[in-house]
């Protein structure tokens, strides 16, 4: 996801699914005054792997939470989305 154009970077993280469990759901921020194609990332993820990696959803944010070493905080993103698909 991170080579599509306008996108700065990227994360994939799982959050509960009541009929897979756990599902993929992308995350991006886009470069600045850039505006993402979504359908675009769509179809490139569609080219690049198999149906079932496919992230679920794909969520365009500001920026993504760091830790003071600079890794992304996948777990505050994780309880962020946990209940995305809680309604499904």
């Amino acid at each position: 996801m991170d080579a599509q154009p306008g996108t700065l970077e990227s994360a994939v993280i799982g959050v509960p699914h009541a009929d897979f469990g756990e599902t993929a759901v992308g995350l991006l921020v886009p470069q600045k005054d850039q505006k993402l194609d979504l359908d675009a990332v769509v179809q490139a993820i569609g080219a690049a792997l198999a149906r079932f990696k496919h992230p679920k959803r794909l969520i365009i944010v500001e920026s993504l939470p760091r830790n003071t070493m600079g890794k992304v905080q996948k777990k505050i993103l994780r309880q962020t989305y946990k209940d995305l698909f809680a309604s499904v």
